[in-house]
């Protein structure tokens, strides 16, 4: 379902406990590219909002600036969200927002190239303990298996000299399918050259030492070793995730008018009628001329990460509606409120067709 309008108007006429996970993109407060709904940043009174249509162990998160998004972080916790972490995504497109200076101080400007958006996680307070939490509201864990990184398996050699796979955290996989893969991380990259060269390549080796009985992870026997199968590689083993295409961007929409945004990919130079020109400052054609357009497969994995089946998802910033897109595709419900009314067409488009 999609209204449009203000989200703490919309959000007052929900129903109290109504609401499985909330994944949004809320306004940065940089003023970009002079949007008037990027000017501020949504304060207490709107967290409060959430919190209340959340049901208890419900899960948020909210993208943020790297320069502002502490404000939202201490006012989502002063709502009494509980932070539970921060997330990264990295990512090796983007261009510098940067005044350079010219003359006698050339080659000095004054901001860095973006390479990285944080995710705040935060979780509505529970209802008892996880697992009673869990099994009333269905709320209040996140989806480690559903969301787990593909990976080698790991071997266990114990006292009986009986081999078993096993994965990176010593909880025993189903034998059909090997391993099931690498705990979810809170970094997660585009796969560019970038930030690849960030992480050298490496050799895996004994990641957990000498195992006790009947940790938490699972049981596994007194004095176990856990060692790698010599597996070698880019030591970027996180979800990856690339920018949003242009035909991501515009699926659906094919019938609609097209219209000039300034183009937000890599920084560089390239000519025009003789003149050389930044090229994230040329004007390009599009039909979804939403300046912050998520990728996909990113809101994919975050909607799985923290909904419960046949859960629903709300997006009080719904944008052009990737959140919607991608809660549709996974199988859950979605509640998606924008005060734009030419983002609400859009995302209305993108949505029946995702």
């Amino acid at each position: 379902m999609i209204y449009t309008g203000d989200c703490l108007t919309v959000m007052a006429g929900m129903e109290t406990n109504s609401v499985d996970a909330i994944v949004t993109d809320p306004p940065y407060g940089l003023e970009f590219m002079g949007k008037d709904w990027d000017h501020g940043i949504p304060g207490v009174p709107f967290w409060s909002e959430a919190l209340r249509v959340a049901k208890p162990g419900c899960h948020l998160l909210a993208f943020g600036g790297t320069r502002t998004f502490h404000r939202p972080a201490c006012a989502i916790e002063d709502a009494e969200w509980e932070i539970r972490d921060t997330l990264m995504w990295v990512y090796g497109s983007g261009f510098p927002k940067s005044h350079n200076l010219k003359g006698e101080h050339e080659g000095w400007g004054t901001a860095l190239k973006p390479a990285w958006e944080p995710i705040i996680l935060a979780r509505k307070p529970l209802d008892g303990t996880v697992a009673e939490n869990v099994q009333k509201w269905g709320t209040g864990a996140i989806n480690v298996d559903g969301c787990r990184i593909d990976a080698p398996a790991w071997v266990r050699d114990n006292t009986k000299g009986k081999a078993e796979m096993y994965d990176g955290w010593g909880m025993k996989p189903n034998v059909k399918t090997g391993s099931k893969g690498r705990w979810p991380a809170n970094l997660i990259h585009d796969g560019s050259e970038e930030v690849l060269e960030l992480f050298p390549e490496t050799k895996s080796g004994k990641p957990c030492g000498i195992r006790k009985a009947n940790h938490h992870w699972g049981s596994v026997e007194q004095g176990t070793a856990l060692t790698g199968i010599g597996d070698s590689g880019s030591a970027a083993r996180f979800f990856y995730c690339a920018k949003a295409s242009r035909a991501e961007r515009e699926m659906g929409l094919e019938g609609m008018e097209e219209g000039d945004r300034v183009f937000l990919g890599s920084s560089g130079r390239t000519q025009i009628n003789g003149e050389w020109v930044e090229t994230h400052s040329i004007p390009r054609k599009t039909r979804n001329h939403h300046p912050t357009v998520k990728p996909l497969a990113l809101m994919r994995y975050l909607c799985r990460l923290v909904t419960p089946p046949g859960g629903t998802v709300l997006d009080p910033f719904m944008g052009s509606g990737t959140t919607g897109m991608a809660a549709k595709q996974e199988g859950f419900a979605f509640i998606g409120i924008e005060k734009e009314k030419e983002y609400v067409t859009i995302a209305e488009a993108r949505i029946g067709a995702a």
